[in-house]
């Protein structure tokens, strides 16, 4: 029954307004996620910008290609500077991740940390030692392979 976390820092080569404005939107999501994944947000109206207090409904395929419900809350916004979701219902007994953004020289530097627990106690470490651990890290992969194309090959 352990809580694990998964952290990256990604350096982008863009104003940190721009960086903002593209991580802010969750219909942006889609485009830095695996398309094995099958990532949809189920609410079509889903607000252009995030805002504390916002609930959004998706169904992703992460393990076995079965689909899963998955419903985030934005907890927390700082404008250009960071913001929090956290599982309401889904996949994980726990989810909480820290989008942070910190401008340096000649761009950006993000920052993800997740917390997250498995459900099913000592049955969910070992799925998550089998599969998940790897699975995690897969995903930040390629989101950050996914933005570093995005941002980084305009300069």
């Amino acid at each position: 029954m352990s809580m694990h976390r998964y952290e990256v820092t990604q350096f982008i080569h863009a104003p940190i307004a721009e960086v903002w404005e593209f991580m802010a939107s969750p219909k942006n999501l889609k485009r830095i996620t695996p398309e094995y994944m099958t990532f949809r947000i189920d609410d079509p109206s889903v607000a252009e910008k995030m805002y504390a207090g916002q609930v959004i409904n998706y169904t992703v395929t992460p393990l076995l290609g079965i689909p899963m419900k998955w419903t985030t809350e934005i907890t927390h916004v700082v404008q250009d500077s960071y913001f929090v979701d956290e599982q309401r219902f889904g996949p994980y007994a726990f989810w909480h991740h820290q989008h942070i953004l910190k401008e340096v020289d000649n761009g950006v530097e993000m920052r993800d940390i997740v917390h997250y627990k498995l459900p099913l106690g000592i049955l969910g470490d070992w799925v998550h030692q089998l599969m998940v651990k790897k699975k995690v890290k897969e995903i930040f992969d390629f989101r950050f392979k996914a933005v570093g194309e995005i941002f980084n090959k305009k300069n």
